[in-house]
């Protein structure tokens, strides 16, 4: 089958569309025929050697497709039904076939789902039920403040915050250009992050900018606040956060790791992507999808990287 691969790690013109073996599926997993592939900051780092894989490497922490052949002892799916599936924990989704655990599966069946947008979903919507839900654990009316507001996680998390009944909610932007693009995903307001200092305070806010931003998010919570670590877009050095000051100020750090957590716990993180779907197919989650073809993942990179997408970019699998 075809395959985007990894063959040594680099900048995005490292990407090749390489002839792999097909995989087939191990107990408890199913194989897919991939429609689309969802495009990452994850898979940037893989490609950077940030994250350790084996080489080469096929990409590719999310999909959506049809199911191809079932593992032994998978029940309640079956071939050729419509999915979406979190293929983050072995990666392998910027592929024609793809296999993962059967508990990261969703089917779309009943849905009126299109499968671009479908493959936008087990990551970011994903994510973003549980850091708001498991990992902040969200009451209702509290403030939330989410960093890079109109990127791919980022235009979920606005959402999710107002579905589980977030009172303010509270986006920033690196750019002007992107503001408008932030507030058509749910935010009530959207500043740069330069000036999230004018604000207010929040309950809970989600970092996966790093550097200053970081910095200047523990300042920003009220006692009792919590503040998620989930990324560190800027590449900047980690900021150190002292116990001490937790201690004084009441307050929380957290960290989530989307592939720690499905590997982990992959019956929690399928209920979430199940929750992901249902939201987006009752309207009450919005995915703005733009799609490339698989053999323009370099591309989607570059502009991963370059700050300039606003919603998901998505790879055209089956049609190449």
């Amino acid at each position: 089958m075809k395959a985007i691969t990894i063959p040594r790690f680099g900048d995005a013109d490292v990407l090749r569309l390489d002839e792999v073996e097909i995989p087939e599926p191990r107990p408890g997993q199913v194989s897919i025929d991939v429609a689309y592939a969802g495009a990452n900051f994850a898979e940037i780092l893989y490609r950077q050697g940030v994250v350790d894989v084996p080489l080469p490497f096929v990409p590719g922490i999310e999909a959506a497709g049809r199911i191809r052949a079932l593992g032994p002892g998978v029940e309640g799916l079956r071939v050729g039904q419509p999915v979406a599936a979190l293929t983050i924990v072995a990666g392998g989704g910027y592929a024609e076939v793809v296999t993962t655990a059967a508990d990261l599966v969703a089917p779309l069946d009943g849905t009126a789902l299109e499968l671009g947008v479908a493959a936008a979903l087990p990551s970011n919507s994903t994510t973003a039920f549980l850091v708001l839900d498991r990992v902040a654990r969200i009451d209702p009316g509290e403030s939330v403040l989410v960093h890079a507001a109109a990127g791919g996680v980022g235009s979920q998390l606005g959402q999710a915050a107002r579905s589980l009944g977030a009172g303010r909610v509270v986006g920033t932007v690196g750019s002007t250009a992107k503001i408008e693009a932030a507030r058509s995903f749910g935010y009530d307001e959207v500043v740069l992050r330069e000036e999230v200092a004018e604000a207010g305070r929040f309950d809970v806010v989600v970092d996966m900018v790093g550097g200053p931003a970081r910095r200047s998010s523990l300042e920003l919570l009220e006692p009792m606040g919590r503040l998620v670590v989930m990324g560190n877009a800027s590449g900047a050095e980690d900021v150190g956060i002292p116990a001490n000051e937790l201690w004084f100020t009441n307050k929380t750090v957290s960290g989530f790791n989307l592939a720690a957590f499905a590997a982990a716990f992959p019956a929690q993180t399928g209920r979430a992507l199940h929750r992901a779907v249902a939201a987006a197919a009752s309207g009450e989650l919005r995915v703005q999808v733009e799609s490339l073809r698989l053999e323009q993942a370099a591309e989607a990179h570059r502009r991963i990287e370059s700050g300039r997408t606003t919603g998901k970019l998505v790879l055209e699998v089956e049609r190449i």
